[in-house]
């Protein structure tokens, strides 16, 4: 039985040399990725990522915690009240 959860993760990327390796890892954890939206802020030389997601509270920790591992990235995670089970 898999459990999901959904979640959305606020990403704020403030070191552009981490973005070819963020793109990277979002296409890793394409198969859970439900919506992605970025808005570059080119007045503070950053970028502002939002991510929708429905996996395993594993997967979306383990990816928060790459794309928080990167440097010059923040990450903060969501978490919505709706879990499914499925087999």
């Amino acid at each position: 039985m898999m459990v999901t959860r959904v979640a959305v993760l606020g990403i704020i990327v403030e070191e552009q040399d981490s973005i070819e390796t963020l793109n990277a890892i979002l296409h890793r954890y394409a198969g859970y990725i439900l919506g992605r939206m970025g808005i570059p802020y080119k007045g503070r030389d950053l970028n502002i990522i939002s991510i929708a997601m429905d996996a395993p509270q594993d997967v979306i920790n383990a990816m928060a915690g790459e794309i928080g591992a990167l440097p010059g990235v923040t990450v903060k995670t969501a978490y919505s009240h709706v879990i499914t089970r499925s087999q």
